[in-house]
C-alpha cells in the first residue's frame, strides 16, 4: 500500500542543510497497522507528511496505493488526499462547528449531497459512539470525545488509509486504551491501513501488527511487533522497550550481581505462556530456579510472557534445552 524507496529529506535551515530522514526503505502491508516510534526529532512527523504529500522527498520516490505524490498535479493530489484519513494530537476541530457539522465539513468540501452527508454522518458517530452527542459543540466535549470526532471526521471520505499523528499523546492512560481499541476496531472491520506514529513503545504493543524505530533520521530496527519488543537489537528500541515496562536495566543488573547461579531471560509466547513448563522441567532435571523479574501480557492479541531467573544446581544444560523444546525462546544474560 505504501512503498519508501531510498528515500531522504533535507530541509534548508538557516543557509544549510540539515537532514530529517536518512535514506530508508520502507513497505507498508495493505490492511496492516503499521508503527512508526521515535523520540522527538526523529523524522516520524517528516515521513507522515512524505505519504500524504505536504512534503516531497529530497531523494528516493514514494508510492501510496501505486501514486507517486510526488509527480500527481493539484487535481491529482487532491484525490489521493481523499483516499488518506488523518488524525491529529490535537484533534484540530472547529471550534464554531458542532460533533455532526465538524464530521460533515470534509465531506461538504469533496461535493458530497446533503442527504447523502446526512447520513453518512449519522453513520461515523455511531460507529464512534458519539450519537448523543451530535449537536454538542467541542468545548463541550472531553478529550477522548474529541478524538472520536477527529476519529469519525478522518474516516468521512471512506479512505483507504489512517495515518494517526500522536493521536493518543494528549490522552489519559484509560482514554488511550479506548481510541485505540476503537482504531483496533476500525482496522479489522474496515481493512483500512493504518500508519500510526508515536514515542509510546505501549502504543505500539497495544494495537501494531508491525514497527519501524527511527533515531536521529535514520531507520534503524523494523519487522513484527512481538521481534521487536521481546527482542529489541538497537539501544534506542531497547530504551523504549525498558520505558514501557517501566524497568530500569541498569538497575537490574546491579542487582543481578549478587544472584548465583545462571541467569536466563525466557520468552513465552500463544499457548506457551499459561503452561507451567518451569515447574516440570525443574523437577526433571533437578533444577532450583529463582524468578527474579518478569511480565505476562499481551501483544496485540497475542499472549506472551518474559521472565529473568537464575537457575541453581542439578543439570542447568538439560533445563536449558528442555526449554527450547517446549518451544521457549533461551537467552542467557551475561554479567
Amino acid at each position: 500500500m505504501i512503498e519508501f524507496q531510498q528515500v531522504h529529506k533535507s530541509f534548508r535551515v538557516g543557509g544549510r542543510e540539515v537532514a530529517a530522514l536518512q535514506p530508508l526503505d520502507l513497505q507498508i502491508v495493505e490492511g496492516e497497522v503499521f508503527g512508526i516510534i521515535g523520540h522527538s526529532g526523529a523524522g516520524k512527523s517528516t515521513l507522515i507528511r512524505l505519504i500524504n504529500g505536504l512534503e516531497r522527498p529530497s531523494g528516493g520516490r514514494v508510492l501510496v496505493d501505486g501514486e507517486d505524490p510526488g509527480t500527481l498535479d493539484a487535481a491529482g493530489l487532491r484525490a489521493l488526499r481523499r483516499r488518506i484519513g488523518m488524525i491529529f494530537q490535537h484533534f484540530n476541530l472547529l471550534s464554531s462547528r458542532t460533533v455532526a457539522a465538524n464530521v460533515a465539513f470534509p465531506l461538504e468540501l469533496a461535493g458530497t449531497p446533503q442527504a447523502e452527508i446526512a447520513s453518512r454522518v449519522a453513520e461515523l458517530l455511531a460507529r464512534v459512539g458519539l450519537n448523543e452527542h451530535a449537536n454538542k459543540y467541542p468545548a463541550q466535549l472531553s478529550g477522548g470525545q474529541k478524538q472520536r470526532v477527529g476519529i469519525a471526521r478522518a474516516l468521512a471520505c471512506r479512505p483507504r488509509i489512517l495515518l494517526c499523528d500522536e493521536a493518543t499523546s494528549a490522552l489519559d492512560p484509560q482514554t488511550t486504551a479506548s481510541v485505540l481499541a476503537l482504531l483496533a476496531q476500525i482496522n479489522r472491520e474496515l481493512g483500512l491501513t493504518v500508519v500510526l506514529i508515536t514515542h509510546e513503545m505501549e502504543v505500539i504493543r497495544r494495537v501494531c501488527d508491525r514497527v519501524a524505530v527511527l533515531d536521529a533520521g535514520h531507520l534503524v530496527e523494523s519487522g513484527q511487533v512481538a521481534d521487536v519488543f521481546l527482542h529489541p537489537r538497537h539501544a534506542t528500541t531497547r530504551r523504549f522497550v525498558s520505558e514501557a515496562e517501566h524497568v530500569n536495566e541498569g538497575a537490574l543488573h546491579s542487582d543481578f550481581a549478587a544472584v548465583s547461579g545462571r541467569l536466563l531471560r525466557l520468552t513465552f509466547l500463544g499457548q506457551h505462556t499459561y503452561e507451567p513448563l518451569l515447574g516440570r522441567i525443574a523437577r526433571e532435571t533437578g533444577v532450583d530456579y529463582n524468578i527474579l523479574a518478569g511480565r505476562i501480557d499481551r501483544i496485540k492479541d497475542l499472549p506472551y510472557g518474559q521472565l529473568t531467573i537464575a537457575l541453581v544446581g542439578g543439570d542447568s544444560d538439560a533445563a536449558i534445552a528442555a526449554l527450547g523444546a517446549a518451544g521457549v525462546h533461551v537467552e542467557e544474560i551475561a554479567r
